[in-house]
Protein backbone atom coordinates (compact mmCIF):
# COMPACT_ATOMS: atom_id res chain seq x y z
CA UNK A 1 0.00 0.00 0.00
CA UNK A 2 1.11 3.72 -0.13
CA UNK A 3 1.42 7.45 1.17
CA UNK A 4 -0.13 9.56 -0.95
CA UNK A 5 0.33 13.50 -0.51
CA UNK A 6 -3.07 14.44 -2.16
CA UNK A 7 -3.24 18.47 -3.34
CA UNK A 8 -6.15 20.65 -2.51
CA UNK A 9 -4.42 23.80 -2.59
CA UNK A 10 -7.42 26.37 -3.40
CA UNK A 11 -10.13 24.32 -1.79
CA UNK A 12 -11.06 21.80 1.69
CA UNK A 13 -12.20 18.53 1.28
CA UNK A 14 -13.66 19.65 4.88
CA UNK A 15 -15.42 23.10 3.51
CA UNK A 16 -19.06 22.82 2.80
CA UNK A 17 -19.22 22.50 -1.30
CA UNK A 18 -21.70 24.68 -2.57
CA UNK A 19 -20.38 28.25 -1.94
CA UNK A 20 -17.36 30.12 -2.69
CA UNK A 21 -14.77 27.47 -4.50
CA UNK A 22 -16.44 24.72 -2.92
CA UNK A 23 -17.88 22.14 -4.95
CA UNK A 24 -17.88 18.23 -6.41
CA UNK A 25 -14.18 18.66 -6.24
CA UNK A 26 -14.38 18.85 -2.24
CA UNK A 27 -16.61 15.59 -2.13
CA UNK A 28 -14.08 14.03 -5.03
CA UNK A 29 -11.17 14.51 -2.73
CA UNK A 30 -12.68 13.95 0.10
CA UNK A 31 -14.61 10.43 -0.68
CA UNK A 32 -11.33 9.11 -3.15
CA UNK A 33 -9.38 10.04 0.15
CA UNK A 34 -11.51 7.94 2.47
CA UNK A 35 -11.75 5.20 0.01
CA UNK A 36 -8.20 4.74 -0.84
CA UNK A 37 -7.66 5.27 3.23
CA UNK A 38 -10.09 1.91 3.50
CA UNK A 39 -7.71 0.12 1.47
CA UNK A 40 -5.18 0.14 3.81
CA UNK A 41 -3.48 3.32 1.58
CA UNK A 42 -2.12 6.03 4.07
CA UNK A 43 -3.25 10.03 2.10
CA UNK A 44 -2.21 13.42 3.61
CA UNK A 45 -4.22 16.22 2.18
CA UNK A 46 -2.61 19.20 1.65
CA UNK A 47 -4.66 22.48 1.40
CA UNK A 48 -4.51 26.05 1.94
CA UNK A 49 -5.01 27.21 5.62
CA UNK A 50 -8.24 29.83 5.39
CA UNK A 51 -7.88 30.80 8.99
CA UNK A 52 -5.78 31.05 12.12
CA UNK A 53 -8.09 29.28 14.04
CA UNK A 54 -8.08 25.68 11.75
CA UNK A 55 -5.53 22.71 13.66
CA UNK A 56 -2.52 22.45 11.65
CA UNK A 57 -3.60 18.73 11.13
CA UNK A 58 -7.09 16.86 11.46
CA UNK A 59 -7.43 13.44 11.18
CA UNK A 60 -10.86 12.74 9.13
CA UNK A 61 -10.59 9.01 9.74
CA UNK A 62 -7.71 6.24 10.11
CA UNK A 63 -4.93 6.77 7.38
CA UNK A 64 -7.07 10.05 5.90
CA UNK A 65 -5.27 13.17 7.48
CA UNK A 66 -6.14 17.03 6.10
CA UNK A 67 -3.11 19.25 6.71
CA UNK A 68 -3.65 23.18 6.76
CA UNK A 69 -0.86 24.60 5.00
CA UNK A 70 0.19 28.25 5.74
CA UNK A 71 0.22 30.36 2.78
CA UNK A 72 -0.25 34.01 1.64
CA UNK A 73 -2.91 35.34 4.04
CA UNK A 74 -4.60 33.06 6.30
CA UNK A 75 -7.89 33.91 5.46
CA UNK A 76 -10.15 34.36 2.27
CA UNK A 77 -8.20 34.93 -1.42
CA UNK A 78 -9.90 35.14 -4.21
CA UNK A 79 -8.99 32.38 -6.78
CA UNK A 80 -7.50 34.40 -9.43
CA UNK A 81 -4.68 35.49 -6.83
CA UNK A 82 -3.60 32.12 -5.84
CA UNK A 83 -1.23 31.52 -8.42
CA UNK A 84 0.99 33.64 -6.34
CA UNK A 85 0.93 31.78 -3.28
CA UNK A 86 1.89 28.47 -5.08
CA UNK A 87 5.93 28.45 -4.20
CA UNK A 88 4.91 29.18 -0.51
CA UNK A 89 2.55 26.78 -0.57
CA UNK A 90 4.59 24.37 -2.39
CA UNK A 91 7.55 24.84 -0.13
CA UNK A 92 5.73 24.03 3.23
CA UNK A 93 4.32 21.12 1.76
CA UNK A 94 7.66 19.83 1.04
CA UNK A 95 8.98 20.65 4.49
CA UNK A 96 5.90 18.33 5.59
CA UNK A 97 6.99 15.27 3.02
CA UNK A 98 10.17 15.20 4.45
CA UNK A 99 12.00 15.76 7.45
CA UNK A 100 13.79 18.26 8.87
CA UNK A 101 17.32 17.34 6.93
CA UNK A 102 15.25 16.97 3.83
CA UNK A 103 15.09 13.02 3.95
CA UNK A 104 12.51 10.60 3.39
CA UNK A 105 10.06 10.21 6.31
CA UNK A 106 10.81 7.26 8.84
CA UNK A 107 8.04 4.38 8.94
CA UNK A 108 7.47 4.96 13.19
CA UNK A 109 6.31 8.60 11.75
CA UNK A 110 3.81 7.09 8.68
CA UNK A 111 7.03 6.31 6.79
CA UNK A 112 8.06 8.18 2.82
CA UNK A 113 5.49 9.25 0.33
CA UNK A 114 5.11 6.99 -2.56
CA UNK A 115 2.34 9.20 -4.92
CA UNK A 116 1.51 12.84 -5.52
CA UNK A 117 -1.77 13.42 -6.91
CA UNK A 118 -2.72 16.95 -7.57
CA UNK A 119 -6.09 18.61 -7.94
CA UNK A 120 -7.06 21.39 -10.06
CA UNK A 121 -4.68 23.44 -12.14
CA UNK A 122 -2.72 25.33 -9.33
CA UNK A 123 -2.31 22.43 -7.09
CA UNK A 124 -0.90 20.78 -10.39
CA UNK A 125 1.77 23.60 -10.51
CA UNK A 126 2.98 22.95 -6.91
CA UNK A 127 2.81 19.02 -7.74
CA UNK A 128 4.86 19.79 -10.81
CA UNK A 129 7.57 21.26 -7.98
CA UNK A 130 7.51 18.58 -5.74
CA UNK A 131 8.12 15.79 -7.90
CA UNK A 132 11.38 16.57 -9.70
CA UNK A 133 12.10 17.41 -6.02
CA UNK A 134 11.11 14.55 -4.24
CA UNK A 135 11.40 12.13 -7.65
CA UNK A 136 7.80 10.52 -7.39
CA UNK A 137 5.44 10.34 -9.83
CA UNK A 138 2.70 12.73 -10.59
CA UNK A 139 -1.11 11.73 -10.51
CA UNK A 140 -3.27 14.94 -12.00
CA UNK A 141 -6.83 15.27 -12.08
CA UNK A 142 -7.74 18.91 -13.44
CA UNK A 143 -11.62 18.86 -12.59
CA UNK A 144 -11.98 21.58 -14.95
CA UNK A 145 -9.95 22.42 -17.83
CA UNK A 146 -9.43 26.08 -19.32
CA UNK A 147 -9.57 25.37 -22.95
CA UNK A 148 -13.33 23.50 -22.64
CA UNK A 149 -14.28 26.97 -20.16
CA UNK A 150 -13.16 29.11 -22.52
CA UNK A 151 -15.53 28.19 -25.08
CA UNK A 152 -18.55 27.51 -22.35
CA UNK A 153 -18.24 30.72 -20.57
CA UNK A 154 -15.65 33.44 -21.78
CA UNK A 155 -17.13 35.94 -19.54
CA UNK A 156 -15.50 33.94 -16.54
CA UNK A 157 -11.79 33.41 -17.10
CA UNK A 158 -8.98 32.96 -14.76
CA UNK A 159 -5.42 33.63 -15.19
CA UNK A 160 -4.69 34.15 -18.61
CA UNK A 161 -1.82 32.04 -18.81
CA UNK A 162 -3.53 29.29 -16.90
CA UNK A 163 -4.14 27.19 -20.09
CA UNK A 164 -0.34 27.13 -20.45
CA UNK A 165 0.40 26.30 -17.24
CA UNK A 166 -2.04 23.25 -17.34
CA UNK A 167 -0.28 21.79 -20.89
CA UNK A 168 2.56 22.44 -18.86
CA UNK A 169 1.38 20.08 -15.72
CA UNK A 170 -0.01 17.14 -18.43
CA UNK A 171 3.20 17.24 -20.07
CA UNK A 172 5.49 16.22 -16.77
CA UNK A 173 2.66 13.97 -15.11
CA UNK A 174 3.23 10.04 -15.27
CA UNK A 175 -0.93 9.88 -15.46
CA UNK A 176 -3.54 12.23 -16.26
CA UNK A 177 -7.03 11.35 -14.38
CA UNK A 178 -9.74 11.54 -16.45
CA UNK A 179 -13.61 11.31 -15.08
CA UNK A 180 -15.35 9.77 -18.50
CA UNK A 181 -14.20 9.24 -22.16
CA UNK A 182 -15.33 12.82 -22.92
CA UNK A 183 -12.99 14.55 -20.74
CA UNK A 184 -10.12 12.39 -22.09
CA UNK A 185 -10.71 13.35 -25.42
CA UNK A 186 -10.56 17.00 -24.33
CA UNK A 187 -7.45 16.01 -22.48
CA UNK A 188 -5.69 14.67 -25.85
CA UNK A 189 -7.28 17.09 -28.13
CA UNK A 190 -6.94 20.08 -26.75
CA UNK A 191 -3.82 19.77 -24.42
CA UNK A 192 -1.94 16.94 -27.05
CA UNK A 193 -2.00 14.65 -23.43
CA UNK A 194 -1.09 11.20 -24.59
CA UNK A 195 -3.46 8.25 -24.42
CA UNK A 196 -1.28 6.05 -22.38
CA UNK A 197 -1.41 8.68 -20.07
CA UNK A 198 -5.00 9.44 -19.45
CA UNK A 199 -6.59 6.98 -17.24
CA UNK A 200 -10.19 7.19 -16.69
CA UNK A 201 -11.09 6.89 -13.46
CA UNK A 202 -14.86 7.62 -12.53
CA UNK A 203 -16.26 9.45 -9.34
CA UNK A 204 -18.37 7.44 -7.23
CA UNK A 205 -21.52 8.24 -4.82
CA UNK A 206 -22.10 7.18 -1.49
CA UNK A 207 -24.82 4.38 -1.67
CA UNK A 208 -24.96 4.85 2.07
CA UNK A 209 -26.71 7.92 1.84
CA UNK A 210 -27.79 8.14 -1.86
CA UNK A 211 -30.71 5.71 -2.28
CA UNK A 212 -34.47 6.13 -3.29
CA UNK A 213 -37.23 6.69 -0.65
CA UNK A 214 -40.27 8.30 0.13
CA UNK A 215 -41.27 11.52 -1.35
CA UNK A 216 -43.58 13.28 0.75
CA UNK A 217 -41.48 12.46 3.75
CA UNK A 218 -38.44 13.84 2.54
CA UNK A 219 -40.76 16.95 1.90
CA UNK A 220 -42.17 17.42 4.50
CA UNK A 221 -38.66 16.69 6.63
CA UNK A 222 -37.39 19.80 4.53
CA UNK A 223 -40.41 22.12 4.64
CA UNK A 224 -41.11 21.58 1.04
CA UNK A 225 -44.99 21.88 -0.61
CA UNK A 226 -46.11 18.06 -0.35
CA UNK A 227 -48.49 18.89 -3.46
CA UNK A 228 -47.32 19.98 -7.17
CA UNK A 229 -43.89 19.20 -8.89
CA UNK A 230 -40.74 20.13 -7.32
CA UNK A 231 -37.75 21.15 -9.78
CA UNK A 232 -34.44 20.91 -7.83
CA UNK A 233 -31.40 22.87 -8.74
CA UNK A 234 -28.14 22.00 -6.97
CA UNK A 235 -24.75 23.53 -7.42
CA UNK A 236 -22.69 27.13 -6.97
CA UNK A 237 -24.21 30.28 -8.31
CA UNK A 238 -22.45 31.05 -11.29
CA UNK A 239 -22.70 31.41 -15.06
CA UNK A 240 -21.16 28.60 -16.07
CA UNK A 241 -23.99 26.35 -13.98
CA UNK A 242 -27.45 28.33 -15.23
CA UNK A 243 -29.59 28.83 -12.21
CA UNK A 244 -31.21 31.78 -14.23
CA UNK A 245 -32.10 28.97 -16.94
CA UNK A 246 -33.70 27.01 -14.21
CA UNK A 247 -35.45 29.46 -13.03
CA UNK A 248 -36.79 30.62 -16.97
CA UNK A 249 -37.55 26.67 -17.10
CA UNK A 250 -40.17 27.27 -14.61
CA UNK A 251 -41.39 30.34 -16.13
CA UNK A 252 -42.18 28.64 -19.25
CA UNK A 253 -43.46 25.19 -17.04
CA UNK A 254 -45.68 27.47 -14.98
CA UNK A 255 -47.11 29.33 -18.11
CA UNK A 256 -48.51 26.25 -19.27
CA UNK A 257 -50.41 25.56 -16.45
CA UNK A 258 -47.90 23.43 -14.66
CA UNK A 259 -48.17 23.38 -10.70
CA UNK A 260 -44.30 23.76 -10.02
CA UNK A 261 -41.75 24.64 -7.66
CA UNK A 262 -38.01 25.17 -8.03
CA UNK A 263 -36.15 24.90 -5.09
CA UNK A 264 -31.98 26.17 -5.47
CA UNK A 265 -29.73 24.96 -3.35
CA UNK A 266 -26.60 26.63 -3.42
CA UNK A 267 -24.53 30.02 -2.75
CA UNK A 268 -22.40 32.19 -4.93
CA UNK A 269 -19.26 31.52 -6.21
CA UNK A 270 -16.32 33.14 -7.95
CA UNK A 271 -15.63 37.05 -9.33
CA UNK A 272 -19.39 37.07 -11.05
CA UNK A 273 -21.29 35.16 -8.06
CA UNK A 274 -23.18 37.70 -6.52
CA UNK A 275 -24.09 39.24 -9.77
CA UNK A 276 -25.20 36.26 -10.95
CA UNK A 277 -27.49 35.70 -7.73
CA UNK A 278 -28.90 39.44 -8.20
CA UNK A 279 -29.53 38.41 -11.56
CA UNK A 280 -31.45 34.91 -10.46
CA UNK A 281 -33.58 37.45 -7.99
CA UNK A 282 -34.54 39.73 -10.70
CA UNK A 283 -35.83 37.00 -12.88
CA UNK A 284 -37.72 35.73 -10.02
CA UNK A 285 -39.23 38.94 -9.55
CA UNK A 286 -39.98 39.80 -13.48
CA UNK A 287 -41.86 36.45 -13.93
CA UNK A 288 -44.02 36.70 -10.48
CA UNK A 289 -42.02 33.68 -9.21
CA UNK A 290 -41.21 34.73 -5.93
CA UNK A 291 -44.24 32.36 -3.97
CA UNK A 292 -42.80 29.12 -6.71
CA UNK A 293 -38.82 29.65 -6.13
CA UNK A 294 -37.18 28.77 -2.95
CA UNK A 295 -33.63 29.18 -2.24
CA UNK A 296 -32.12 27.11 0.25
CA UNK A 297 -28.19 28.03 1.32
CA UNK A 298 -25.47 24.86 0.65
CA UNK A 299 -26.56 21.73 2.67
CA UNK A 300 -23.73 19.82 4.03
CA UNK A 301 -23.30 17.02 1.09
CA UNK A 302 -24.35 13.88 3.04
CA UNK A 303 -27.55 15.98 3.37
CA UNK A 304 -28.89 16.22 -0.12
CA UNK A 305 -30.07 13.06 -0.60
CA UNK A 306 -32.83 14.12 1.07
CA UNK A 307 -33.64 17.29 -1.45
CA UNK A 308 -32.81 14.75 -4.67
CA UNK A 309 -35.74 11.97 -2.79
CA UNK A 310 -37.98 15.16 -2.42
CA UNK A 311 -37.50 16.16 -6.18
CA UNK A 312 -39.38 15.27 -9.36
CA UNK A 313 -37.09 16.33 -11.82
CA UNK A 314 -33.27 17.40 -11.32
CA UNK A 315 -32.30 20.53 -13.60
CA UNK A 316 -28.89 20.69 -14.59
CA UNK A 317 -28.46 23.68 -17.22
CA UNK A 318 -24.51 23.74 -16.81
CA UNK A 319 -22.51 25.17 -19.52
CA UNK A 320 -19.87 23.04 -19.18
CA UNK A 321 -19.31 19.77 -16.71
CA UNK A 322 -16.41 17.47 -16.46
CA UNK A 323 -18.54 14.52 -14.85
CA UNK A 324 -21.92 15.87 -13.94
CA UNK A 325 -21.75 14.05 -9.92
CA UNK A 326 -25.47 16.02 -9.25
CA UNK A 327 -26.73 14.29 -11.84
CA UNK A 328 -25.30 11.25 -10.69
CA UNK A 329 -26.45 11.45 -6.96
CA UNK A 330 -29.56 12.27 -7.84
CA UNK A 331 -30.10 9.23 -10.18
CA UNK A 332 -29.68 7.76 -7.23
CA UNK A 333 -31.88 8.92 -5.18
CA UNK A 334 -34.48 7.70 -7.99
CA UNK A 335 -35.11 11.56 -9.85
CA UNK A 336 -34.15 11.45 -13.28
CA UNK A 337 -32.36 14.34 -14.43
CA UNK A 338 -32.89 16.58 -17.17
CA UNK A 339 -29.26 18.65 -18.25
CA UNK A 340 -27.74 20.22 -21.07
CA UNK A 341 -25.87 17.67 -23.53
CA UNK A 342 -22.34 18.67 -22.48
CA UNK A 343 -18.79 17.50 -21.37
CA UNK A 344 -19.65 14.75 -18.36
CA UNK A 345 -23.36 14.95 -18.63
CA UNK A 346 -23.60 13.20 -22.30
CA UNK A 347 -21.94 10.44 -20.40
CA UNK A 348 -23.48 10.22 -16.48
CA UNK A 349 -26.74 9.95 -18.09
CA UNK A 350 -28.11 7.85 -21.02
CA UNK A 351 -30.51 10.35 -23.01
CA UNK A 352 -33.92 8.82 -22.63
CA UNK A 353 -33.35 6.53 -20.56
CA UNK A 354 -31.84 7.44 -17.53
CA UNK A 355 -32.51 11.16 -18.09
CA UNK A 356 -32.51 13.82 -20.49
CA UNK A 357 -30.27 15.70 -22.31
CA UNK A 358 -30.81 19.41 -24.20
CA UNK A 359 -29.18 20.92 -26.53
CA UNK A 360 -28.27 24.04 -26.24
CA UNK A 361 -29.34 26.34 -23.09
CA UNK A 362 -32.69 27.59 -24.41
CA UNK A 363 -35.55 27.25 -20.87
CA UNK A 364 -38.35 26.64 -23.38
CA UNK A 365 -36.23 23.50 -24.69
CA UNK A 366 -35.70 22.47 -20.94
CA UNK A 367 -39.71 22.79 -20.24
CA UNK A 368 -40.77 20.64 -22.63
CA UNK A 369 -38.58 17.88 -21.63
CA UNK A 370 -39.41 18.33 -18.25
CA UNK A 371 -43.28 17.74 -19.35
CA UNK A 372 -42.35 14.82 -21.32
CA UNK A 373 -41.37 13.11 -17.90
CA UNK A 374 -43.84 15.27 -15.81
CA UNK A 375 -47.19 14.63 -18.02
CA UNK A 376 -46.05 10.66 -18.70
CA UNK A 377 -46.05 8.16 -15.48
CA UNK A 378 -44.73 5.15 -17.24
CA UNK A 379 -42.07 7.22 -18.88
CA UNK A 380 -41.11 8.47 -15.76
CA UNK A 381 -41.02 5.38 -13.80
CA UNK A 382 -39.46 3.45 -16.55
CA UNK A 383 -36.35 5.93 -16.14
CA UNK A 384 -36.80 5.95 -12.17
CA UNK A 385 -35.75 2.41 -12.52
CA UNK A 386 -32.98 2.75 -15.18
CA UNK A 387 -31.88 5.55 -13.14
CA UNK A 388 -31.16 4.02 -10.32
CA UNK A 389 -30.34 0.85 -11.75
CA UNK A 390 -27.17 2.29 -14.15
CA UNK A 391 -25.77 4.17 -10.73
CA UNK A 392 -25.03 1.55 -9.28
CA UNK A 393 -21.95 0.98 -11.60
CA UNK A 394 -20.19 4.45 -9.78
CA UNK A 395 -18.81 3.94 -6.19
CA UNK A 396 -16.02 5.47 -4.40
CA UNK A 397 -14.31 1.69 -3.77
CA UNK A 398 -14.48 1.12 -7.29
CA UNK A 399 -12.49 3.92 -7.81
CA UNK A 400 -10.18 3.82 -5.37
CA UNK A 401 -9.35 0.00 -6.75
CA UNK A 402 -8.71 1.76 -9.83
CA UNK A 403 -6.24 3.81 -8.58
CA UNK A 404 -3.99 1.09 -6.45
CA UNK A 405 -3.84 -0.50 -9.38
CA UNK A 406 -2.68 2.82 -11.16
CA UNK A 407 -0.17 3.40 -8.79
CA UNK A 408 1.23 -0.45 -8.94
CA UNK A 409 2.44 0.79 -12.19
CA UNK A 410 3.26 4.02 -11.63
CA UNK A 411 6.14 2.36 -9.29
CA UNK A 412 7.35 -0.05 -11.81
CA UNK A 413 7.86 2.67 -14.77
CA UNK A 414 10.27 5.38 -15.11
CA UNK A 415 9.17 8.92 -14.17
CA UNK A 416 7.77 10.82 -17.59
CA UNK A 417 10.22 13.65 -18.01
CA UNK A 418 8.96 17.36 -18.55
CA UNK A 419 8.22 17.84 -22.23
Amino acid sequence: MKRIAILSLHTSPLEQPGTGDGGGMNVYVRELAAALARRGNRCDVFTRSTSPGLPRSAVVEPGFVVHHVEAGVEGAMAKEDLGAVVPEFTDRVLSLMTTPSGAPIGVADGGPFDIVHANYWLSGLSGHLIKHELDLPLISTFHTLDRVKAEAVPEEQDAPWRAEAEATIIGCSDAVLASCSVEAEQLMSLYGARPEQVEIVSPGVDHAFFAPGNRVQARRALGLPETGSILLFVGRIQPLKGANIAVETLAELRANGHDATLVIVGGPSGVLGAATMAEVHELVERHGLRDSVMFRPPQPHELLSSYFRAADLTICPSRSESFGLVALESATCGTPTVASAVGGLTSVIQDGQTGLLVEGHEPLAFARAARSLLENPSVYGAMVSAGVLDAQRYSWRAAAERLDLLFERLSSRELVTCR
